[in-house]
């Protein structure tokens, strides 16, 4: 201690100044930091959805439509008063799906797609552009996304599963948007959401072509929310850990793992509410992912080193259980 403060005396008064108030700048970046943090999380409100259009009057497009996370945007969005286009793969669910919704909203117009994104169809497209073009178009959901079936490594994928996820996730979100988009722009007002991940703000491996995927998502709809903004459209990248979905897997809620009711209520809720990102046009709607992703990034930090080695250890643990209980699942299966 003694030693340290003689260190400290020998240094010019001028340059102990500078040392002081770069310490001071750098704590109150931190406190500014989690100032913004808790204000998003918990204080101020997003946009309110309604700004984008009329009740009853105004259709929002919701892609992956018919099953988690965009089945529960379509059914949050109809609560708002706004007519429906579903598009999902199976046309069976979208009507089932759609009776269910004009069931509960007497005055709800539904309109349905089927389309299988893994196709990349340019037919497809082009009924999504017929279907839409004489409908006030306010919000588009660009929900439809593949992941792994398990953790695996990149020289172990598929080649099916890899081509997929690359044409559902990117070229699928593209292309829709370049259909909706321009009835956004015409009407010099709209919305579009994008669901992304962490995989794609923090490395993955053993999910690498699907955390490729989304990073590919984040820049690419940044991007676009700069180039659309002037034509009075937001564009808007959410962020998600762990919802209870098909897709993750997981069934039991949690602190860290919401259902898509609460997910989706917080996303809705919150729009625009992302000071305290990375990227200015982006943000992570439910509270502990906020808390969890922050602290990642101001300790360890998402992209370092140590972080991608826990994520490789994790999915390989993950992958290893989906391993084992296949087997015996098969096992059991055989002996009956």
């Amino acid at each position: 201690m003694d030693k340290a403060l003689e260190l400290w005396s020998s240094i010019p008064q001028p340059a102990q100044w500078a040392l002081a108030g770069l310490g001071a700048l750098s704590v109150a970046k931190g406190a500014l930091s989690f100032l913004q943090l808790v204000l998003n999380c918990f204080i101020l409100p997003g946009i309110n959805i309604r700004k984008y259009g009329k009740r009853g009057v105004t259709w929002a497009v919701v892609t992956g439509a018919s099953d988690g996370l965009g089945k529960e945007f379509a059914s949050q969005l109809a609560a708002n008063g706004y007519n429906l286009v579903l598009v999902s793969r199976t046309q069976s669910k979208l009507d089932a799906f759609a009776r269910e919704l004009t069931l509960k909203w007497a005055n709800l117009q539904v309109q349905t797609l089927a389309m299988d994104f893994s196709q990349d169809n340019d037919a497809d497209y082009e009924r999504l552009a017929a279907l839409i073009s004489d409908l006030d178009v306010g919000v588009l959901i660009n929900n439809v996304g593949q992941s792994h079936s398990i953790p695996v490594s990149f020289l172990e994928t598929a080649r099916d599963e890899l081509q997929n996820i690359v044409t559902i996730n990117c070229l699928g979100t593209l292309k829709t948007t370049k259909v909706v988009a321009p009835a956004l722009v015409k009407r010099k007002k709209g919305l579009i959401l994008t669901i992304g991940s962490f995989a794609g703000c923090m490395p993955t491996p053993y999910l690498a072509t699907y955390s490729g995927s989304k990073a590919f998502l984040q820049h690419w709809s940044e991007s676009l929310a700069s180039e659309l903004q002037p034509h009075g459209v937001d564009v808007q990248f959410i962020l998600s850990y762990l919802v209870t979905t098909a897709m993750s897997k997981v069934r039991r809620t949690s602190l860290l793992i919401p259902n898509p009711k609460q997910f989706v209520r917080a996303a809705l809720g919150r729009i625009g509410r992302g000071s305290s990102e990375r990227f200015p046009n982006t943000y992570t709607p439910w509270w502990s992912h906020d808390v969890y992703k922050w602290v990642i990034e101001k300790t360890v930090g998402a992209t370092s080193a140590i972080t991608i080695r826990i994520n490789r250890s994790m999915h390989i643990d993950i992958r290893n259980r989906a391993l084992r209980k296949a087997a015996r699942e098969a096992k059991t299966a055989k002996s009956q």
